[in-house]
């Protein structure tokens, strides 16, 4: 499901959280409805970390991640780094990047498997983006923005892009990622679609202002109205009962 949230009466709420199938970030300095939110939906599940990075709350802006690890820019101090290691799973690989296109967020959009970066992008960013996340980098535009992790939003079941995409590039990233696409819009009617929402396999969380329509589009394309966290490991569990008996 898709839920509505505020950060200190922002509807941006991809900019101070990033959300991922193994943990999730918050920024310091919100209310308590804002974590609240967050904690009652995914504490049983995954760890929510309150953080800042390079002494800024934009975090969802300026990191990316996804279940095997987290990418920080080279403003992050050591000791937001150590907070982040002793508070994330052990198997979650943190990074930190020497690169000029430091808002790592609004340049690199990714899940589990594959990433879409800025066309600029430093090549041993690439790698890295390579080894620490574990997915296949594509170079990309999106409706002729090189922002590509602001204009596009990604989880292992779907993805949504900039309402300007031609259905064409549509099929193209469609076939290239994997997933179903949409072109679409949060925050009634907002284009910068990483801003205004943030989404894992199971839950979505967008800025207070989105409509209905706009919340059954992410529900529909993310599939989160059949998702549990459980009935992932259930089925797992199922599977391997069955062949062992």
């Amino acid at each position: 499901m898709a839920l509505r949230v505020q950060f200190e009466n922002n509807d941006d709420i991809g900019v101070f959280s990033k959300l991922t199938n193994t943990y999730c970030l918050v920024a310091i300095g919100g209310s308590e409805t804002f974590y609240s939110a967050y904690e009652a939906e995914l504490a049983e599940t995954i760890p929510v970390v309150h953080a800042n990075i390079g002494g800024c709350r934009i975090i969802g802006r300026l990191t990316v991640g996804n279940r095997n690890g987290l990418l920080v820019p080279h403003s992050t101090t050591d000791e937001e780094l150590q907070h982040l290691r002793n508070s994330l799973p052990d198997a979650v690989k943190i990074q930190r990047v020497e690169e000029r296109l430091s808002a790592l967020g609004n340049v690199i959009a990714c899940n589990d498997y594959v990433a879409l970066v800025h066309p600029d992008l430093d090549r041993e960013t690439e790698e890295i983006i390579t080894d620490v996340l574990n997915v296949e980098v594509f170079r990309q535009t999106i409706a002729d923005n090189t922002l590509v992790g602001s204009y596009t939003v990604l989880s292992n079941q779907g993805g949504m892009v900039h309402p300007k995409t031609s259905i064409q590039d549509q099929d193209e990233l469609s076939s290239l990622l994997q997933v179903p696409l949409v072109a679409g819009t949060v925050n009634r009617g907002s284009e910068v679609l990483a801003a205004g929402m943030v989404v894992n396999d199971w839950i979505s969380f967008v800025g207070m202002n989105t409509t209905a329509t706009e919340i059954s589009v992410i529900e529909s394309v993310f599939k989160l109205n059949q998702a549990q966290p459980a009935t992932v490991t259930t089925k797992l569990r199922a599977a391997l009962i069955e062949e062992m008996s």
